[in-house]
């Protein structure tokens, strides 16, 4: 694993040690790295999402606003776990 030194703004140390004194994670870099995972997870789905309206913009056999196929995207998303 890489090594890096971050620095963090006060309130932010103070919930991060909360969280560890708490015994939900076992040390902030745990923390950091699940925040990064969760992140990175959520701009794959804003990129499948952003595929799939350009797909359907694309495709002229579309009769829903973009806003719509927006909204069913992620109830598609949620409905299978992955938002």
């Amino acid at each position: 694993m890489a090594r890096q030194s971050i620095t963090f703004t006060a309130p932010n140390d103070h919930w991060l040690n909360s969280l560890v004194e708490s015994e939900e994670y076992s040390s902030k870099s745990e923390i950091v790295n699940e925040l990064i995972r969760r992140a990175r997870a959520q701009q794959n789905e804003l990129e499948l999402i952003r595929a799939r309206l350009i797909k359907a913009e694309d495709s002229k056999f579309n009769t829903h606003s973009a806003e719509e196929l927006r909204s069913e995207f992620k109830e598609d998303l949620r409905r299978d776990g992955k938002i």
